[in-house]
C-alpha cells in the first residue's frame, strides 16, 4: 500500500498480495482450490462462513433445477445478442441475466419475502400458519399482486422441479418453518383468490434455501448464478448452430404493424 493512500472503508472478503490470496481468512490456493466444491465456495464468500452440509446440497440441487428451461426469454434475449456481436460473450451473458426480474428468475427472491412475511404474519398475531398465510393472500389480492412462485404457463398441474426440491428437503431433514408457510401459500391460494395455481420452481428455491440457512438478502443471486452456465453452453451452442437471427426473423414476421397507414402524397 502506497504510504499517502487514505483508508476510506473495509471489506471482509478478499485481500491480494503477491505471494497470496486470501479469501474470507483461508489461503485460497492452499485450503480452497482443489478442496472444495463451487457450491460451497458461493456459500462461503456470500456467509463467511463454512456452509453446512445439507446447505451445500440444498444450493447445489437448486442451482440445477434452475439452470434451463429450454428457450425462455433470458435464451433468446443472449442467443440474439450473440448472433449479432459475436465478438462479445459478456454482453450476451449480460442480456441474458438483465431480465432476471419480479416474473422470471428474479420470483424465488419475492417468494422467499412472501414466506418471511407470512412468518412473521404468525408471530406478530400468534396465530396459526393457515391464518397467517390466508390473511397475507388476502391483502395482496386486494393489492392485486401476482403470487410469486405459483402458476406456469408449462406446468400447470404439477413443476416436477418443484416436487423433486420439496422431497429432497424432506430427505436432508432440512425443511422446516419457511416449507409450511409455502405449504400454507398451496393449500389456501384456492381460496384467497378463487382459482387453484401450481406451486412451481421459484416457490421450492428459497422454501428450501431459507429453511437450510441460506441468506433471504442473496436469494436472487442463486438464479442467476445458475443461469449464467446455461448461457454459455446456449452461446457455445449459438456458435455452431446459430438460431439468434431466426428468433428475430419470427419475432418479425408474427408481430403485424397496426399503426397509421402511410399517407399517399402528390407532389404539387
Amino acid at each position: 500500500m502506497a504510504e499517502n493512500t487514505q483508508i476510506f472503508g473495509s471489506s471482509a472478503i478478499a485481500k491480494v498480495e503477491p505471494d497470496r490470496i486470501t479469501i474470507r481468512g483461508r489461503d485460497l490456493c492452499e485450503e480452497l482450490i482443489g478442496k472444495t466444491s463451487f457450491t460451497y465456495y458461493f456459500l462461503f464468500l456470500l456467509t463467511g462462513r463454512e456452509p453446512a452440509r445439507e446447505l451445500v446440497a440444498m444450493t447445489d440441487a437448486c442451482l440445477v433445477a434452475i439452470a434451463e428451461h429450454g428457450f425462455v426469454p433470458s435464451i433468446q434475449a443472449a442467443r440474439m445478442t450473440y448472433a449479432a456481436a459475436p465478438d462479445a460473450l459478456q454482453g450476451a451473458v449480460s442480456a441474458g441475466l438483465l431480465g432476471c426480474g419480479t416474473v422470471i428468475l428474479g420470483a424465488s427472491e419475492t417468494a422467499g419475502i412472501l414466506f418471511a412475511d407470512i412468518l412473521k404474519r404468525q408471530a406478530s398475531d400468534a396465530t396459526d400458519i393457515d391464518t397467517a398465510a390466508i390473511a397475507v393472500l388476502r391483502e395482496m389480492r386486494t393489492s392485486k399482486q401476482p403470487v410469486p412462485g405459483f402458476g406456469h404457463p408449462v406446468h400447470k398441474d404439477e413443476d416436477p422441479r418443484a416436487t423433486r426440491l420439496l422431497k429432497l428437503a424432506g430427505e436432508l431433514k432440512v425443511a422446516g418453518r419457511h416449507v409450511e408457510a409455502l405449504l400454507a401459500v398451496e393449500r389456501n391460494i384456492g381460496s384467497a383468490y378463487g382459482r387453484l395455481l401450481p406451486l412451481n420452481v421459484s416457490a421450492a428455491i428459497p422454501a428450501v434455501l431459507l429453511d437450510a440457512g441460506f441468506p433471504l438478502e442473496a436469494l436472487r443471486g442463486v438464479p442467476l448464478v445458475a443461469r449464467t452456465g446455461s448461457l454459455v453452453a446456449n452461446l457455445l451452442e449459438e456458435k455452431n448452430r446459430p438460431l439468434g437471427f431466426k428468433l428475430a426473423a419470427r419475432a418479425e414476421q408474427g408481430v403485424a404493424y397496426d399503426g397509421p397507414a402511410l399517407e399517399s402524397r402528390v407532389d404539387a
